[in-house]
């Protein structure tokens, strides 16, 4: 069983393919708004067409790191408390 660690670092190195996912379900562009529990559900989904069960717990933790560190990265802006801007392009 892989440790939330794991996953995480999953999103981080697969982020482009992440968000080709998250685009097919959600309207993701530059400069477009992305709400928190747009990425958590998106997380859940991925991983479970990966056939990897996560928690809601779990998905909320992967979500605060993974946004956490795009917005360190600029690839992110914060908006408020759950939304944020796309600063990249897909």
């Amino acid at each position: 069983m892989k440790s939330t660690e794991e996953r995480y670092n999953e999103l981080l190195s697969n982020k482009s393919p992440f968000f080709q996912f998250m685009r097919e379900r959600y309207p993701l562009f530059f400069n477009s708004n992305i709400f928190l529990r747009d990425i958590q559900y998106a997380i859940r989904t991925y991983f479970e067409r990966k056939n990897i069960l996560i928690s809601y717990t779990e998905a909320e933790e992967l979500m605060k790191k993974f946004t956490q560190h795009l917005e360190s990265e600029g690839q992110l802006v914060r908006l408020n408390y759950n939304s944020w801007k796309v600063n990249f392009s897909l």
